[in-house]
């Protein structure tokens, strides 16, 4: 499984309307992008952020998926008109997980 993460630092003068687009918009390529299998966002509440107010999480099925995935129109769509609101950070890699179960 590959992972696609970022967070978002919002630009000045971005209004809640907007965030609440952002939001809406990224959860709605769902279904749009191939091989996208799973989407989360949120608005951070960690004080450890460095000033990223939000994040998202998005499983793709293989690399092929996730490299298919940033220049696709629907994608490049929601880019065009995102981008001037914020300050990425990115990072894609190749998930390896656990069986075991945590314990404390």
């Amino acid at each position: 499984m590959y992972i696609h993460a970022f967070a978002f630092r919002w630009n000045e003068n971005v209004k809640e309307e907007q965030k609440v687009r952002v939001k809406e918009e990224i959860l709605a390529l769902q279904g749009k992008i191939p091989g996208l299998l799973e989407t989360h966002v949120g608005t951070n509440f960690s004080g450890r952020a460095h000033g990223y107010h939000f994040a998202a999480v998005m499983k793709f099925t293989d690399r092929s998926a996730l490299d298919a995935y940033g220049p696709h129109p629907v994608h490049q769509e929601l880019v065009r008109w995102l981008m001037p609101l914020v300050e990425p950070v990115e990072m894609d890699f190749e998930a390896t997980s656990s069986s075991k179960p945590y314990s404390s």
